[in-house]
């Protein structure tokens, strides 16, 4: 039976590095699990994998589509099943790693039906946002469902809107349409994650953040502001310069914020995958094979 290894982790964790070393003691490829890292136009923000890094293995859905274009779990559900279809031919084993616990889920598990929404309750929550901007998303989803709202990107407006989507067509939470049952998958699964202490992966994140801006990050980020409006922008790393940009804050003030959001968003991760119990948590210093 072929077997997918996943590695999983925060941010900042050394999941990329980790999962070379894998790859390469199994003579196998890696795909990506992480949304961000798609857009081939987003490096630097991103800690996409480097080019060295990319020439030790074979690498897929990194840079694979443009920010332009519409990509969402469904679609990486369908491409990376059809993928692993054809990697299991060549390949006993394929890792997969990434820090977007939702696309991880979605192969390993498949995806929950969602209610089609009316016209008028997009239009709604759309509304929503442009009058009241995130933090009216963030708050209304608090609200309604706070389960969720624990466990979500909350600096990601797509995903709040699609929760909040639910709960309004349906008048109950987004959480009690996702109803845990698996989809049984034709090869194995094994997954990990890689432990840190709180206080060393803070260090982590501040130094990465850091490092960021002396490899280029205000120059990325400066590029892409004129399509800041894109929905795949509105990202931690991004959407920090560019209140910089329109002088709401210092260079200095964004930087912090980058490295504030980020702790954020690894902790949501770190309760993403404390949910599941098929983790198996280890240190990235620990070998697999």
């Amino acid at each position: 039976m072929p077997t997918l290894i996943v590695i999983a982790g925060p941010t900042a964790s050394g999941k990329t590095a980790f999962a070379i070393k894998v790859a390469k003691a199994l003579n196998t490829v890696i795909l990506s699990a992480d949304s961000r890292q798609f857009y081939k136009e987003m490096s630097i923000g991103t800690a996409a994998p480097t080019k060295e890094e990319l020439s030790q293995v074979q690498h897929y859905f990194v840079h694979h589509i443009s920010i332009e274009d519409k990509y969402d779990v469904a679609d990486y559900e369908r491409d990376a099943l059809q993928l692993l279809d054809k990697l299991f031919q060549d390949h006993e084993t394929v890792i997969m790693t990434g820090g977007s616990g939702l696309f991880i889920d979605a192969v390993c598990n498949g995806i929950d039906e969602m209610p089609d929404i009316q016209p008028e309750i997009r239009e709604k929550v759309e509304n929503l946002l442009q009058k009241g901007g995130l933090k009216a998303l963030q708050d209304e989803a608090q609200r309604l469902d706070p389960e969720y709202f624990a466990i979500v990107d909350q600096q990601n407006p797509r995903r709040l809107q699609r929760a909040l989507e639910v709960c309004y067509q349906t008048g109950k939470t987004f959480t009690s349409f996702r109803s845990g049952n698996t989809v049984k998958r034709d090869f194995d699964i094994k997954k990990y994650a890689l432990l840190w202490e709180r206080k060393a992966l803070i260090e982590r994140i501040d130094k990465r953040v850091d490092l960021m801006m002396e490899q280029g990050l205000l120059e990325e980020a400066k590029s892409l502001y004129p399509k800041r409006h894109l929905n795949a922008l509105n990202t931690v790393g991004y959407k920090e310069l560019f209140a910089f940009f329109d002088g709401q804050c210092t260079l200095a003030e964004a930087v912090e914020l980058i490295k504030i959001h980020t702790r954020q968003y690894a902790k949501r991760q770190m309760t993403w995958l404390r949910r599941d119990v098929g983790y198996q948590w280890i240190s990235s210093k620990n070998p697999l094979v």
